[in-house]
């Protein structure tokens, strides 16, 4: 299905057109209908889709054909999300649909003066798009009235609720006006956000375009068994073997990212890091020269799993595996976006195998394991078993030395005292005989 056939506006379609759009992806083919209805809806898709213009494009139109201009400080429209890259992009993205429209979008989050994001609210804004932190504080200090919001957008939402944000999209949510649409998408499907979508949502309808938890199908995966220490070792073989250019690598710590990007300088290798401990304006830096290819590898933490499109990027390495499964799907979806292929490489010590099969149970399939010479370590099965041997070798040992030892005496206090008075008494009878 082509964008003309929903009855886009000449101007949205010519923005479209100029973003290289042509066929509408299958998420955009269930969504947008609804959304144009003005339903709330409850959407689970894999990352890489295209559920930002599954959300947006229904938006923007239905604030073309019900113009309502508000007060400063009054958004028309509001887009929560987990973090502040996400935030950007998806204001950049929503600017070039509506780049022949006349609406103001804004982007806000922290790391930056709030006092030059209350200038623009000020000014009149029609879409904001901000991290749940910064809405508040802008909240609380009368920056902004969500009181005349017609529209809600949750992006990532279920990462939202991993990152501890459930408090702050509450409180946010009771804000804004009753009469609303209100949109949830996520990549993934959990309990919690389940019952975030009945405490938010009216009468919702579910749409659920992939397999709950699923990856794309054109992504690779392969991992390779490895102590942690020889980490290092392994990736510069890696990458002086098959030249992997622009890899995002993903590490469990900031700690472990400062390492890897220390050992990639000292081999003259093009690479930037991107975590918590990074100014905003150098975490913009770092992503916008590893779009652009003057980068070779970008490390980071978590930080940069959800939501970021780097166009035709083919490699993500987890250098370590992420502790919940999910996280995997999203840190990957950064691969093997709009149908093209991707690889997902992972390093896995023998501690991190169990996370293996959780993560095989929520991808559904096997994950080729590839064997590195030199790099070989031991099968964790008969590490267990051996080490479950020798932990009964021991207790066998113990009961068995607790059974044959000496018994002691171990009368004490007042009964003790006793048997020597006795003693004594039979003692002095004998003297006097």
């Amino acid at each position: 299905m082509k964008f003309a056939a929903l009855g886009f506006s000449p101007e949205i379609l010519k923005a479209l057109e100029k973003c290289g759009y042509q066929q509408l992806t299958p998420v955009q083919e269930q969504a947008m209908v609804p959304a144009r209805r003005g339903k709330d809806l409850m959407v689970n898709a894999q990352t890489g889709t295209g559920k930002t213009a599954a959300f947006a494009l229904p938006m923007l139109q239905k604030m073309l054909d019900n113009p309502n201009p508000h007060a400063q400080g009054n958004p028309t429209a509001m887009i929560l999300t987990p973090i502040r890259e996400l935030a950007e992009q998806l204001a950049t993205t929503i600017g070039d649909y509506a780049q022949y429209l006349e609406l103001k979008i804004i982007a806000m989050y922290g790391g930056v003066k709030i006092s030059g994001q209350a200038a623009k609210l000020k000014q009149g804004i029609d879409i904001v798009i901000s991290t749940p932190g910064r809405m508040l504080e802008q909240i609380n200090t009368n920056n902004i009235s969500l009181s005349q919001v017609d529209y809600v957008v949750l992006d990532e939402a279920d990462r939202m609720l991993d990152m501890g944000f459930i408090t702050d999209v509450t409180a946010i949510m009771e804000y804004t006006a009753k009469k609303r649409q209100t949109l949830l998408f996520s990549a993934t499907t959990t309990p919690a956000m389940n019952e975030l979508s009945h405490k938010i949502l009216t009468r919702h309808q579910e749409i659920r375009v992939d397999k709950r938890n699923t990856t794309a199908d054109t992504v690779e995966h392969v991992m390779y068994p490895v102590i942690e220490e020889r980490k290092i070792d392994l990736f510069m073989d890696l990458l002086a073997e098959y030249n992997w250019y622009q890899i995002l690598v993903f590490t469990s710590t900031k700690r472990q990212a400062d390492d890897l990007l220390a050992a990639l300088k000292q081999n003259k290798i093009q690479a930037a890091l991107c975590h918590g401990d990074k100014s905003q304006g150098a975490r913009r830096r770092a992503l916008a020269d590893f779009k652009s290819a003057k980068l070779q590898v970008l490390v980071s933490t978590e930080v940069a799993a959800r939501g970021l499109d780097i166009q035709g990027l083919d490699f993500v390495l987890n250098y370590n595996l992420p502790y919940l499964p999910e996280d995997y799907v999203h840190r990957i979806g950064r691969t093997g976006r709009a149908g093209q292929p991707g690889n997902a490489i992972s390093f896995v010590s023998r501690e991190e195998e169990r996370a293996v099969a959780r993560i095989e149970k929520v991808i559904g399939g096997k994950i080729k394991r590839i064997n590195r010479r030199g790099y070989e370590v031991s099968n964790r099965e008969l590490l267990i078993a051996k080490n479950a041997k020798v932990h009964q070798a021991k207790k066998t040992e113990k009961s068995t030395n607790r059974a044959t030892k000496p018994i002691k005496s171990s009368l004490k206090g007042k009964n003790s005292k006793l048997v020597g008075k006795k003693f004594k008494l039979k003692t002095s009878r004998k003297t006097k005989l």
